[in-house]
């Protein structure tokens, strides 16, 4: 499928900047394969949709202040960092992007903090904005990573064209996050609020967790057309035998499973037995999922409203059928639906 087909007018007073005052009050699209019909509800009216002994698969992972602003020695120029991925716990090595680029070249140190509180030195170009950074600090690791939280701000997206803000901290987070390693919110788990939760776990609904560390590479824009020739970051993702347990015995049963988020759906489907049950998985997936693709494990996805041509959308349209998203997406604008990051909710069943 090409990238083209992808592409929607997103009116700009659409994009939520902000976070609802109340996590489970966003709005709801219920989108039915079957029927084809699209409706509207509050996303706290998810329970009527399932039954005891249904499994919701939720992303636990954790987002990290991952934006610095330091300066370069000698020029005194200021540089931003961002922090994709810890590479050696030890040295203290770790993969970032840094803007502007062109000014970062090997041997160059980067000092952070009103007084320096941290000096890192670039060893080496990964891409033409990437770079290897070594963090020279002394003290314990424990330390080094509160030195980063001080010093760094929450990783909102570009697209909510702000600073990022005190509530962000909070609310840019599940409440299920648990495992540091993200640098983007699965924004799906981000409308469950505690209350709801118990609601659907009175329900007899189970929650499980899976891990999956999104990374920057969601918000890079796809430069091929032919999307078959797209190749995605790899991401970091965990599925204990626990999750997985709970996964499986929920398909044995004929229960229905609840991708929470594109992040959890990839996850799902980067580890699928041949009898189509889920397997524990540690390491990395670069999956990419976009039209026509058959899925293994989930009967139903949460999701948000996502970017033109982003991978997100693309995994979306795989799972609602092309043809039904684009619809969806239509009725989303004409019915004033809030899109992306703080936007409403999508349920496709």
């Amino acid at each position: 499928m090409k990238l083209s087909k992808f592409n929607y007018k997103l009116p700009e007073e659409l994009i939520a900047k902000m976070p609802r005052e109340n996590r489970d009050e966003s709005r709801l699209m219920v989108i039915n394969r079957e029927d084809g019909s699209i409706k509207d509800f509050y996303f706290k009216d998810v329970l009527n949709f399932f039954d005891d002994q249904d499994v919701f698969v939720i992303n636990n992972t954790k987002v990290f202040p991952a934006r610095l602003y330091g300066t370069k020695e000698k020029t005194g120029a200021k540089i931003e960092v961002f922090l994709l991925r810890e590479l050696n716990r030890e040295t203290r090595l770790w993969d970032v992007l840094v803007n502007p680029a062109r000014k970062i070249r090997i041997g160059n140190k980067l000092y952070f903090g009103e007084n320096d509180e941290l000096v890192a030195e670039v060893i080496d170009n990964t891409t033409s904005r990437g770079r290897t950074l070594r963090f020279l600090f002394d003290g314990e690791y424990e330390d080094f990573k509160k030195t980063i939280e001080s010093l760094g701000e929450t990783p909102i997206p570009p697209d909510l064209n702000r600073e990022p803000e005190e509530i962000d901290k909070d609310r840019y987070q599940t409440i299920f996050a648990a495992r540091e390693g993200a640098v983007a919110a699965p924004t799906a788990g981000m409308h469950f609020s505690r209350e709801l939760i118990k609601r659907l776990e009175i329900k007899g609904i189970e929650f499980t967790e899976v891990t999956l560390h999104a990374g920057v590479g969601n918000f890079r824009n796809i430069e091929v057309e032919d999307l078959s020739k797209h190749k995605m970051d790899s991401e970091e993702m965990y599925i204990t035998e626990r999750s997985s347990g709970v996964v499986n015995k929920a398909i044995n049963n004929k229960r229905k499973i609840v991708a929470v988020g594109t992040t959890s759906m990839k996850a799902m489907e980067s580890s699928v037995s041949i009898s189509k049950h889920l397997k524990p998985y540690e390491g990395w997936t670069n999956k990419f999922i976009f039209p026509p693709y058959e899925f293994s494990i989930a009967d139903a996805l949460i999701t948000n409203f996502h970017a033109p041509k982003t991978p997100m959308m693309m995994l979306v349209a795989s799972f609602a059928g092309y043809d039904l998203l684009m619809k969806a997406y239509k009725e989303a604008v004409k019915r004033k639906y809030s899109f992306l990051t703080y936007g409403d909710a999508m349920l496709i069943i």
